[in-house]
């Protein structure tokens, strides 16, 4: 089995974000524009800039005990959990899809282990082709030219799955009753696209809706949640409403106290921990909010660690021994 996640630079630093950032700026998939002019914005514009500020975002929250990224830390630790409860029934490991551990390397460490059968597990809850569409396709492009090629089988989405929606909610009601205040909203921001892709078809807009909307009912909110997308980048219109211009405008509103929570992440990564922890925090508040909480992500939370157990026992049925039930 093999976890895939996004990815992250190998430090904090412009010098290791500058390529990460090519890597994953390159794909077709992230980005929808004529190659040619893409590249000559890309090398023109965009990386003798971005790094140094995206850097200094990653130093904000690197994990300094592991050296490392938040979201390798994690799934790494998700990864441990399945294997430790899977035993010898499979070999599990994990990749990123930009970055390392690169998808072709832990493909090829799989075979090498003598795995003729994959599933391959992208962790992202909602579909979405610059998500989970560029996983696959990668992962298909590296095995499209080996001779024996493996049975493979790869985890749907799994935005509406009762699991996760239980995982979401259990997880969030123990943050909830943590506080010391009681929210009067609660955020659900997802991470943002181009308006563009739901108008050619993607589903990832309506999952995300989906995802809030099981999870709102779930948690007994009715109307006081409010769904937005986060992390926009370059002047093309993204889907709407926007989470820090929304969370200034309840401010505004004379809502005082919110709590925000990222159902579309699997791992807590520079998205949630820097953009949604830090700066939209200090957007709420400097706009007249007087408390502020950020509901961190499944992780490898027991919660988390459920739901992944049931996805993974459903999606191994019929190749392995019946693993023991999650806890």
């Amino acid at each position: 089995m093999l976890l895939v996640n996004l990815g992250s630079p190998e430090a904090p630093t412009p010098e290791a974000v500058r390529p990460w950032l090519k890597q994953f700026l390159l794909d077709p998939r992230v980005v929808e524009l004529p190659r040619w002019l893409w590249r000559l914005v890309l090398k023109g514009v965009v990386l003798p800039t971005r790094p140094r500020a995206t850097a200094e975002a990653y130093a904000a929250i690197w994990d300094r005990e592991a050296d490392d990224s938040p979201l390798r830390v994690i799934t790494r630790a998700q990864t441990q959990a399945l294997a430790e409860w899977l035993g010898e029934r499979a070999v599990v490991d994990f990749a990123m899809r930009y970055g390392l551990p690169s998808i072709p390397d832990r493909l090829a460490a799989l075979r090498a282990a003598g795995c003729d059968r994959i599933l391959v597990a992208p962790l992202y809850p909602q579909y979405c082709s610059a998500t989970t569409g560029s996983a696959l396709e990668e992962v298909f492009r590296v095995l499209a030219d080996q001779r024996w090629m493996p049975a493979l089988r790869t985890l749907a989405p799994y935005h509406d799955h009762p699991a996760h929606i239980a995982a979401l909610a259990a997880r969030a009601r123990r943050d909830l009753d943590a506080l010391d205040f009681v929210p009067q909203r609660v955020v659900m921001s997802f991470h943002g696209m181009p308006q563009a892709t739901l108008l050619k078809g993607d589903p990832y807009h309506c999952q995300c809706r989906k995802t809030a909307r099981l999870l709102a009912a779930a948690l007994g909110l009715e109307d006081r949640y409010d769904v937005t997308f986060q992390s926009r980048f370059g002047p093309a219109e993204w889907l709407q409403p926007y989470t820090e211009p929304h969370l200034v405008q309840l401010a505004g509103a004379g809502v005082r106290r919110v709590a925000v929570i990222c159902p579309g992440f699997s791992a807590d990564c520079l998205e949630t921990l820097e953009e949604i922890a830090i700066e939209a925090r200090e957007a709420f508040l400097k706009a007249g909010g007087e408390a502020y909480a950020y509901l961190p992500c499944l992780n490898a939370s027991p919660e988390g660690l459920g739901m992944l157990k049931t996805l993974v026992a459903e999606n191994l049925a019929g190749w392995v021994d019946a693993p023991p039930e999650p806890r």
